[in-house]
């Protein structure tokens, strides 16, 4: 009767593992491996960075709902958004401490559909670049205040600029979300904190003056959410050590070095060989991308110990000569290794393209667009890698089941 009483039991956890459906837990990581409910977890997703600048208007919200409720349909688990948009047309942050709060609700809105679709959030907090603002915007608010600052690298270094950001991280983690009434910080729905969009540095190819500013602003993070990763927004470049493996030009970063920081706890990296290798053919970007994405897995498996995230990757549709078949094969590049070193249990984690749209936002298109019910070749691909990943995670966590089963059989012989 007794082994009849745990065959049962064993029965009833092994067929009630739901590893494909994202609950209210908060991701982990533990080695190589993203951890949700004791069981690896693999981010097969996308890039929507207008979740919020589109969720501040009433009118066009549900353009927000219908993307993340199509990218749940076709098994997508992490969007990355804007948490970002300093000064200029419809901004979060008018001027430093002061709020648009219409668009925190846009960001509000944004969270809570991800959380009622099952999707997780990696939520950027400042953008390289001077769209929506960027480090540039922080700097001139700084100069405004009579500090005397040359270059928008200075980003990384003045106290007060640095200040100033500090307390935009702060505003946003302990924001409380006006629909959910939950504080972000304590929302499992978000999965991680990238400090910067794409970090560069042009003043220090070393990727010391950025080393610094991310180890200084992933502390002050974690000093103030224990609950979240944070992860620092790198696309790959090497530093001085490892110059070999980029793509002909530094930007100030390390990839090793960088994410060697303790309070980093995955890696990222951006995939965009159609941008950095322009003077050279289908077949030579397609080979760099095949060592780009192995290079950065061993890395990551070997010397950081973290997992990776390829978290931006695509295929612009403005190149010459350009057919869905390009695109299809970067997909299924990206995917395949991604998913090579997943079964095998390595370090990646999973791959996030740039970008998705809803139907109807053509001002939004860049190139690089991905509408899913309009992409049908990839949408399949998209479709296949998050049953591939998945099966891999049902794997493990029945094999955790088993294992539990095992331990508790031993206690009550």
């Amino acid at each position: 009767m007794k082994l009849y009483v745990f065959f049962l039991y064993f029965i009833y956890f092994f067929h009630h593992v739901k590893a494909n459906v994202i609950n209210d837990d908060f991701i982990k990581t533990k080695g190589v491996h993203f951890m949700l409910n004791e069981s690896p977890f693999y981010a097969n997703g996308f890039n929507a960075y207008w979740l919020m600048l589109i969720g501040s208007d009433p009118s066009q919200r549900h353009k927000v709902s219908s993307v993340l409720q199509d990218a749940a349909t076709h098994g997508l688990t992490v969007g990355r958004t804007w948490a970002f948009s300093d000064a200029g047309y419809s901004p979060l942050q008018f001027s430093p401490g002061f709020y648009n709060e219409n668009m925190f609700q846009g960001l509000d809105y944004a969270i809570h559909e991800a959380g009622k679709n099952g999707i997780k959030l990696i939520l950027s907090l400042v953008n390289n670049y001077n769209d929506f603002g960027g480090k540039n915007q922080y700097v001139n608010w700084a100069k405004s205040q009579g500090q005397s600052l040359t270059s928008e690298d200075d980003f990384y270094t003045n106290s007060v600029v640095k200040g100033y950001f500090k307390n935009h991280i702060k505003a946003v983690v302990t924001r409380n979300n006006s629909i959910s009434g939950i504080a972000y910080k304590d929302d499992p729905t978000i999965m991680a904190w990238e400090l910067m969009n794409e970090p560069r540095c042009s003043s220090d190819l070393s990727g010391s003056t950025v080393q610094s500013w991310i180890s200084e602003m992933a502390s002050y993070t974690k000093s103030i959410d224990s609950n979240h990763l944070v992860e620092a927004g790198l696309e790959g470049f090497y530093g001085n050590s490892a110059t070999q493996k980029n793509p002909n030009f530094q930007v100030g970063t390390d990839f090793i070095a960088n994410n060697q920081i303790p309070e980093i706890d995955f890696a990222t990296v951006h995939s965009y060989p159609d941008q950095w290798l322009t003077g050279q053919d289908d077949e030579a970007q397609l080979n760099f991308l095949t060592n780009w994405l192995k290079v950065h897995i061993e890395d990551s498996q070997t010397i950081l110990k973290k997992p990776i995230i390829f978290a931006e990757f695509g295929k612009t549709t403005k190149g010459p000569g350009f057919t869905p078949q390009q695109r299809d094969i970067i997909f299924n590049t990206v995917y395949s290794s991604i998913f090579s070193s997943a079964k095998g249990g390595g370090a990646a984690a999973g791959g996030l393209f740039w970008h998705l749209l809803a139907e109807g936002m053509d001002s939004f298109k860049d190139g690089y667009e991905i509408i899913l019910s309009e992409s049908s070749s990839v949408s399949d691909i998209i479709i296949q890698q998050s049953k591939r990943l998945n099966k891999i995670r049902k794997m493990y966590a029945r094999l955790k089941n088993i294992e539990k089963w095992k331990k508790a059989r031993k206690l009550k012989d």
